[in-house]
Formats: C-alpha cells, sequence, structure tokens
C-alpha cells in the first residue's frame, strides 16, 4: 500500500483505498505531514467554531481535501448500515449555474465544491413500512452531510447548507430518480466568521 494510502486507511475501508490512490494529484509534502493532525482534530472546536459561509474564494479544492469529506460522509451512521444515500459530485460550471437557478438564485450554490445528497429508501433491507423507510433514507443522508459539512471546517473550509431548492428541477439537472434531500457548497472562504450565539442549553433541553 503507498504512503498516501495509508494516510486515509483510517476512514476508508481496504478494498476501496486502491480506487482513491494514487491519483495523477497526489497531496504534497507539507500536506501529508497536516492530514494526520486534520483527521485527529478536536470534534468539539469544530463544532463550536463552524459558521455558515456565503463568500467563498475563487479557488480550488485539493483533492485530498475532498477525499476526506467524501470519507466523512461515509461514516455516518445509518440505519441499519445499509447507507440509503447518494452523493452528487457537481463539477460543471453549467450544472452549478443550473442549480443557482434551482435553489431560489442563490448565488453562492455556485461554489468550489458542490455536492447534492439524495435520499435512497432501496439500499434499505429492513422490513418495515415504506414511510418508516423513507424516514430512514432521508435521515441517512442528513446525517452524512453534517458530517461532511463538520469535515470541512476541519479542513479549513466553510460551507452552507441548502434546503431551499426545487426538488423536481434538481432531479432534471443532475438527471436521477433520487429525491434530493440538501445541497451542500463548500469553499475557502473570503473571511472566517466568528460563531454566533445559541440557545441557552437551560431552554433547548427537556428534562423529563
Amino acid at each position: 500500500m503507498s504512503e498516501d494510502s495509508k494516510i486515509l486507511e483510517r476512514m476508508f475501508p481496504g478494498d476501496i483505498l486502491p480506487n482513491v490512490y494514487p491519483k495523477e494529484t497526489r497531496p504534497s509534502g507539507n500536506d501529508m505531514e497536516r492530514i494526520d493532525d486534520i483527521l485527529n482534530s478536536n470534534i468539539f472546536n469544530v463544532m463550536l467554531n463552524r459558521r455558515s459561509q456565503r463568500k467563498f474564494e475563487n479557488k480550488g479544492i485539493e483533492p485530498w481535501k475532498v477525499d476526506i469529506i467524501f470519507a466523512a460522509a461515509d461514516t455516518a451512521p445509518t440505519a441499519g448500515g445499509f447507507q440509503g444515500f447518494e452523493i452528487f459530485h457537481i463539477t460543471k460550471d453549467e450544472l452549478k449555474e443550473k442549480l443557482v437557478t434551482a435553489a431560489n438564485k442563490q448565488p453562492y450554490v455556485n461554489a468550489p465544491l458542490v455536492l447534492v445528497f439524495c435520499i435512497n429508501s432501496n439500499r434499505i433491507k429492513l422490513n418495515f413500512p415504506e414511510n418508516i423507510i423513507r424516514k430512514f433514507s432521508i435521515q441517512d443522508a442528513t446525517l452524512a452531510a453534517g458530517y461532511a459539512q463538520l469535515s470541512a471546517h476541519a479542513l479549513g473550509l466553510s460551507s452552507i447548507w441548502i434546503g431551499m431548492f426545487d426538488e423536481q428541477l434538481v432531479k432534471n439537472i443532475i438527471n436521477t430518480d433520487l429525491q434530493p434531500s440538501s445541497i451542500l457548497c463548500i469553499g475557502y472562504p473570503k473571511k472566517m466568521l466568528l460563531p454566533k450565539p445559541k440557545r441557552k442549553l437551560t431552554d433547548l433541553i427537556h428534562t423529563l
């Protein structure tokens, strides 16, 4: 196994690694030194400092960072471990521009990294009513997007979660029959934002 592969073996299953590395673009020496630190990031620090970002630098994201974001989504808990979701990685500029229109003309949807999370309830092989299986699939896709969003912040990136969009138009754009649950837009922030105040835990938590 190559040195590049060993970096991500804690996140990727072994049988997937040969398909991830080697790549034409591989992590540089300095990047290699940072990856292990990133994988050991303090999750509480990541969660406390994450902010939604709507202004991104016109700068591409290193392929190895994209790999880690995908790996993080892959580690999210899912119903029965069946992973009832799919991720569409949008790379074509013309598709991103169409997604802007589909997402109520929100311009930041045209970001350096655009991921459309869709539910795929057919993957969930559990003996429950169809409406329950569908709910499981929505939860699976939502958790996967959340894990991807947190990993992006740990990588020095920022993101914005898009929930307002025309579902049918998005399906047409990405050419799928699967229902989209969210669009995650990721990039380098023009300015790192400070966390916003949240609700007091005494208002949030209801002890019964």
